[in-house]
This record gives structure tokens, sequence and C-alpha cells, in this order.
């Protein structure tokens, strides 16, 4: 966490209350004790250094031990280091291996997820400049950037990274792409007074200014304060703690019960009590807490999400954070950044309005003469790259050269030919042409009602003059229309999102006409809000007004937004109950990429914009995120499919435990038993991300409820079902003429007949509960699903008829228990079906009670 609070207090001291960045510079360097000729003194810079703290990202850093002991936390965690400790406190050590091991192996998957987390934070320290050109005692000298402190004079210039926040003081122009901070698609020209953000690049000119905010207090600093603060727990963490706290409740009752009923019966009935009964009662309990814990969920989870990664990656889609394909099947609103991501990030010259001009070559010619290429200015190259016969611009020497400045707002080039023809062209800002060339009323009205009409459909407007007579009268030529194009895909990617259920959001730091217009070509909504206007400058983006955020979420989009309006944005529309995904490419980006449920990066991010991501695109554009949603809507009915399974066995097996401790005074399995058979139900389960699934057309998510109410139906029948064979094996050991087809001659034998049956049963519990339909009908389970249970149950059979592990029975009972299981298959395809529809019935209900409720209210 960025460590903020130290130097707060300091600054606020500092400005005296003044807002830097707004006060006349005058006012500024005033406050911030500065002479600009001299900048500060040695040694009021290293007071300021003491003071006010390095000119960097600070950060908390948790020590590794802390956060290994956080992975040993949480119910499915608590539920396996118990039976870990009662193993061993019993002395099964083959039971503590196996069981610690599991654990190991769970924490050991967490950690290497959680290596990543902190990338976003680490890549942003890297965007600060390393150097820095400071004036001290009147010299300028090269110093660490870090050693930069408010007050500071700082000359910046071509190439470089402007080290802190500042204001210019001196100096022509500076044209800085500021587009990864606040996502701005074109570079900015600043004058004397601009502000000039850290970690923006300077591509043209040369200025001096005045540092009024270093280290976590600059633009850059808050964004990674965003980001360091950012985060939200995934939807699949959240279900864990669910079932896990739902099935310790379960087993803790249960438990209750076993050793109440074991301790009166040991006292009262039996009339002994002593260490040997107090182990008994121990190791029961330690079966039904083993029992009791879904050991393979955490690893089936990863497993299944790891997999569907590499089916993304071949999309071209890198997942960085596994729980995001999770995330990603319940997204219903996708917050797109423009510029990029939506557009081609490349400026393109539509068809040239004409005013003077013959045609539209001769007013672009005229433009491209204006130009300079060598000062890889982006609107320059746009225009030359017009020009269809590059001859014609080749036919002309140029002069002299005035490039573009806050000041005049346009550029001239004066030029001549081989004949000795004078030429001086110029463009600029469309009134400034129009004030070069003093046209008469009615054709100024009507140029600028042209640039209106223009800047309303979201087009960047540049006026062209030329003077045949060294700039004594001009012509205007006509006005060159440039706008950034939607790319070729994003039109059908965002009609394929609104089909499955997704609402698209625009989110950018241009203009709002721009933003408009491009959400009018790519068919969204055109709601677009003015976020520099519409969100308070004082605004806490964590905690933001009720009626603010009502607005954001009927909004469209929103334009001029800064990294805290996207973060805010984000966290707001989550709040109010929707998953979010965030595209975005720059720094500007990071926290609420970081913040959304499914932050995305997309092709050529930044480093930061990668680091706070969880899905990262390799390839331009979006369309990949079609895929992305099919792809986790389908790892989801997997996932909930093998959960609806898991919750239904364990409360099974747990049942059957305490059910046969107190009506037969038996132990079904043993503890070696329940984990070996949790390893042969789920080892082959892993498969389950090959299933075939349906694609659900609308965002899916955990209903717990509903999850939870199946798998207990489930689960009750299940019982029925294992109890009643338990039975029949018990009686048949008591009196040997009945069920003899049983062929049990054992205790250990019986055991060993629960243990088949809960491994076969359990797979054939999967069958039913991997669609809602009847498990006979389509579609059908995956061929290495299918294969790899076969495999398993074989495995199975070989280790019951063999006696591996447990103790061998027939062949003939091995085929008595399947055709056991075969028979309750159709009982539990039943119920789950009618369970099914009961719930689904219910919920209707209870939604037309409350908007007729709603309705009245109204």
């Amino acid at each position: 966490m960025i460590d903020m609070e130290s130097t707060k207090e300091n600054e606020e001291e500092l400005n005296q209350g003044i807002d830097l960045e707004k006060a006349p510079v005058p006012e500024v360097l005033q406050t911030l004790a500065v002479d600009p000729k001299v900048g500060l003194s040695q040694l009021e810079a290293a007071q300021r250094l003491e003071k006010y703290g390095p000119n960097a990202l600070t950060e908390k850093v948790q020590s590794f031990w802390s956060k290994l002991m956080h992975h040993f936390m949480g119910p499915i965690a608590y539920m396996i280091e118990a039976a870990a400790l009662v193993s061993a406190i019993i002395g099964h050590w083959d039971d503590f291996i196996i069981i610690l091991a599991l654990l190991l192996f769970n924490v050991t998957i967490e950690m290497i997820q959680d290596r990543k987390a902190n990338s976003a934070l680490t890549a942003l320290k890297q965007g600060l400049a390393p150097e820095a050109t400071v004036l001290r005692d009147g010299e300028f000298s090269s110093i660490p950037a870090s050693e930069l402190v408010p007050g500071d004079i700082v000359k910046i210039r071509l190439g470089m990274i402007v080290p802190a926040d500042m204001r210019l003081v001196e100096g022509d122009y500076v044209s800085i792409d500021q587009a990864a901070l606040t996502g701005e698609s074109l570079p900015v020209t600043k004058g004397v007074g601009a502000e000039a953000y850290s970690g923006s690049v300077v591509k043209q000119g040369e200025m001096l200014g005045v540092v009024t905010a270093t280290g976590s207090q600059t633009f850059f600093g808050r964004t990674a304060k965003l980001v360091a603060n950012a985060g939200v727990q995934s939807h699949a963490q959240k279900a864990m703690f669910q079932i896990g706290n739902f099935l310790i409740v379960v087993a803790v009752i249960l438990a209750t019960i076993m050793v109440a009923f074991r301790v009166y019966r040991d006292i009262f009935v039996t009339g002994g009590w002593g260490m040997t009964e107090a182990l008994n009662i121990l190791q029961f309990v330690l079966v039904l807490l083993v029992a009791s814990i879904p050991v393979a969920m955490p690893t089936v989870f990863s497993i299944t999400l790891a997999l569907g990664a590499i089916e993304l990656s071949k999309e071209k889609a890198i997942v960085s954070k596994l729980a995001a394909i999770e995330e990603m099947a319940g997204v219903d609103i996708l917050c797109s950044d423009k510029t990029g991501t939506l557009t081609k990030n490349e400026l393109s010259l539509d068809e040239p309005i004409l005013i003077k001009a013959h045609d539209a070559q001769e007013c672009i010619i005229a433009g491209a003469l204006a130009s300079k290429l060598e000062n890889k200015d982006a609107i320059d190259l746009t225009i030359i790259s017009a020009v269809k016969d590059p001859e014609k611009l080749k036919a002309w020497t140029l002069d002299k050269f005035i490039p573009f400045d806050p000041i005049t707002k346009r550029t001239e080039g004066r030029l001549h030919n081989a004949q000795g023809d004078q030429l001086w062209v110029s463009k600029g800002a469309p009134q400034v042409i129009v004030e070069l060339v003093h046209p008469p009323k009615a054709e100024a009205d009507k140029i600028m009602k042209l640039v209106d009409d223009l800047a309303n459909k979201g087009y960047r407007a540049l006026g062209v003059a030329e003077s045949k007579d060294e700039g004594k009268t001009w012509e205007y030529l006509g006005v060159l229309p440039m706008f950034d194009p939607p790319r070729d895909d994003s039109a059908a990617t965002i009609k394929a999102a609104q089909a499955n259920g997704v609402s698209v959001k625009m989110i950018t730091g241009d203009d709002t006409a721009i933003a408009i217009e491009t959400a009018r070509q790519l068919g969204m909504g055109t709601n677009i809000l003015n976020a520099s206007e519409f969100f308070p400058k004082d605004m806490d983006p964590d905690h933001v007004p009720a009626k603010l955020a009502e607005v954001i979420e009927r909004a469209d989009g929103f334009a001029r937004v800064f990294p805290e309006h996207k973060y805010a944005i984000v966290k707001v529309l989550q709040k109010r109950g929707h998953i979010v995904a965030m595209t975005g490419d720059g720094v500007n980006d990071a926290p609420a990429l970081k913040q959304a449920d499914c932050g995305v990066a997309v092709a050529d991010a930044t480093d930061a914009a990668r680091g706070a991501a969880d899905l990262i695109l390799t390839a331009p554009g979006l369309s990949v995120i079609e895929t992305a949603i099919k792809e986790a809507r389908q790892i989801f009915e997997r996932i909930t499919s093998y959960t609806v399974y898991r919750v239904a066995l364990t409360i099974t097996i747990m049942f059957l435990v305490v059910l046969s401790s107190i009506i037969f005074n038996f132990q079904p399995l043993t503890a070696i038993m329940i984990v070996i058979m949790s390893l042969l139900d789920d080892i082959p389960i892993m498969a389950i991300a090959y299933d075939n699934t349906s694609v659900s057309p609308r965002p899916i998510r955990w209903k717990m409820a509903k999850i939870l109410s199946v798998s207990t139906i489930l689960g009750f029948f299940a019982v029925i079902q294992s109890v009643a064979l338990l039975y029949m094996g018990h009686h048949a050991l008591i009196q040997p003429d009945a069920f003899s087809w049983l062929h049990v001659t054992s205790f250990g034998q019986l055991q060993t007949i629960m243990f088949l049956q809960l491994v076969a049963g359990g797979h054939l519990l999967l069958f039913i509960t991997r669609q809602s339909k009847w498990f006979f009908e389509k579609p059908y389970p995956s061929s290495i699903l299918f294969w790899s249970i076969m495999a398993t149950q074989v495995v199975a059979i070989l280790m019951c008829y063999f006696g591996w592990l447990v103790p061998a029975i027939s062949i003939t009972t091995i085929v008595v228990v399947w055709g056991y299981n075969l028979i309750w298959m159709f009982v539990l395809g039943f119920v789950r079906i009618a369970s099914e529809k009961y719930l689904d019935n219910r919920t209707k209900r209870q939604r037309k009670h409350v908007e007729m409720v709603n309705e009245k209210l109204k």
C-alpha cells in the first residue's frame, strides 16, 4: 500500500492553502519561495528533501511469512488443518502426511498466483523519470529525479520523461504526450502556466517548470495509490468461502450429535469411559472432518481455470489471474477505453472541405507543405501521408519553418521552387486561420459553422491557407477534418457483446463530441457525460454519492476522464450489483483495471496496465472478448457442475459416517479411504475442463442459495442410497442368510463395499449434475472426461478385487454394487430435474411478487 499520509500534511503546509495547479504562476512561485532565474539553494533543497521525502513511490511491504500465513487461513484451510491436527494427536501419521500434502499443494498454487499481485505498482515505479535537469544556486545540473523537491526549477525537452508534477514558467512551448496518463489520443501543446504531469513524455519543444508536487502527491502518484488500494475478491473465492462455511456448520452439528451420542452410550449404556473410548471418539471425529473437507476443490478450480486459460491463449489472450475467467462469465457491463481499443489510434484524414482550393489534393498539399516530417508529429504525418503524388512536395524547397506553439496556434512554411516562385503556407486552428486571411464576414461565418458542425461530429478541424506575395494577402484554401476511426471489428464486437447480455460503456480522455461520434458510429448509446465537469474535484472515488451513482449507472459512457474517474466508475457499478470488465492500455487505466472484476489490457498496453490486468490481449482490438465470454461461460458451467457434485457427495459421506456411528456403531470408511476416494473422484474430474457444455446467452453468476439447495437435496437422497446399502451389508453380517447376494463376510469388506459404492456413485452423480436435463441427453460428456472416469473406475475395481489398500471383495459383489448404483442413477436424475424446476419456479414467483409490490408502491 502506498504510504502517503506522512507527506500529505507537509505538502498542505507548503501550499499554504493555494491551489498550485490553478493559481497564477507568480503566485505559485511566491508560495514555493523560489526565483525561477536562480532556483533553490542546495541547502534549501536538502532541507525540503528531508521534510517532504524523496520523489518516488513508496510502498508498505508485507513480509513473505505474513503472506504465507495468510494462505493457511479460510474455512477450507481451517478444516484441512483441523483434520491434520486430529490425525497427529491419535497417531494416524499416514492420514496426516496425505492431508498435509494436499494443504501444501493448495497453498503453493495460491502463492504462485499471488506473486503477480503487485506487478502493476512495480511497472508504475519504472515509469518515473530516472534523472532530471534542475536549476540550483543559479546553475543547471543533472540529478536523480528522486531528489527533486517542491519548488525546484526543472528543464524539460524533447524525449524526456517529465520527472514531477510542475507548472511551466518559461519558454515558448512543449508538446507533451500524456495519453498514458489521461487517455488523450494526441500530444498536448502547452505554454507558460500550463501543467505538466509526472510520467508524461515530451515530444517537442523545451521549457522550464517549477515542481509543485513530488512522489505520491503527483498525478502519477495518486494513480499508483489507487492501484495499490484497488482490487476486489473474486466471486469464485467468495463461493469457496460460502461452501466452506456451509460444510463447517454441517460438520460441527453432525460432530456434536455424534460425540454426544457416543459419550452417552459409553457412559450410560456400556458403563465404561476411559482413554480408549475418548480416542475412539476422536478417531470418528477425524473421519468426519476428513469427510467434510472438499480437499481437492481449490485444486480442481485452479486446474479447470488453468486449462481454460490455455484455450484462451490460443485466441491471443493471456490470462494473468485465473479467477478472471470465472468472472468474465458473469460480466454484464464492459467499460471500454476508446483510443487504441475501440479506435485504431491512428489519425485519419477525411475528405477536405474546400473554400478556395480547386480540389482536395491542392488543400492537402498546402497542409503538407506547412508540416515538417522530421518532427514526427501525428497530425503532420497524417497530412503528408494523404498526398497522392509526393513529387509535388519535392518541387518546393523549404526556406523557413515556424512550428506550432500555443500562442499562435498554427504552423507556417516559407518555400520556393526551381522557377523562383515564392509560396507561404499555414495550417492551424480554423479560427486562427480566419484571423490570418481576413475573409468577408459571410465567408468567415460559413467557415466557423463548418467547424462547429465538424466538432459536433467528433472531428478535429484544421484550417489551411496560402500566400503567393510573401504573406501580404492570404487565401483560405479549406478545412481538413481529422478523426481517429473505429477499428474494423469494433462494431461487430460490441454488437456480439450486447447480444450476450453485456452492456458496453465507453470511457475516454478525449472530448465529449469525439466520444459521442465514435459511439454513434459503433452503434453504442450516445448519452456520454463529461467526467471532468460531472465529478466534483474533491470527490472521494471510494465513496461516490448515491445520486451520482445512479447517473453513472444510466450513462452510456464518459469523456474527459482521469484515472480516479475510471476507478470510481468501476467501483460504483460494482456496488450497484454489476460484474464489471474494464479494458485499457495506459497508466491512467491501471487503477480501474485492477479494481474491475476482470481487467483487460489490450494489445500494446503499458507495463502498468498489463500488471494491473487479469487478461492481456496480444492481438489488436476487442474481438477476442466475445470468445473469452463464451469460453468463460462454458468454464463457469463446468465449475458449478463440479460444485453441486462435490457438495452433494461431501454431504453424503458426512451423513453416512454419523448415521453409521449412531445406528450401527460402525465406522463405514477409514480416514485413508476417504482421502483416496476424494483423489479417485476428483483427479479425473479435472478433465471437466474439456467437457461439452451449453453456452448461456446471458451473464451467469454464482447462485449459492440454489447451488447449495440442489446439492443438499441430491445429497439427502444419496444418503438414503448409501445407508440402504450399508443396512443390507450390515444385516448380511449379522444374519448370513439375509442379502446373501452381497457376499460380505467381514466388517472390513463392508467398508470396501461402501468405498466402491461412493467412488462409483460419485462419478455417476457427476453425470447427473453436469447439466440440468437428463444425463442421457445432449450435450454428451466429452470423450476425455468419459474415459478419464472409466479409467478411474477400473483402478477402483482392481483395488477392491485385489485388496490394494482396502480389504478385497469378490467380482460378484463388485457387479452388484455397480448395478445398485446404476438403478439409483435414474432416481437421482429425476430428483435433480424436479428440484431445479421447483427452485426456478419459486424464484420466478418471488420475483413477480416483488414486482407487484413495487408497482403498487409507485
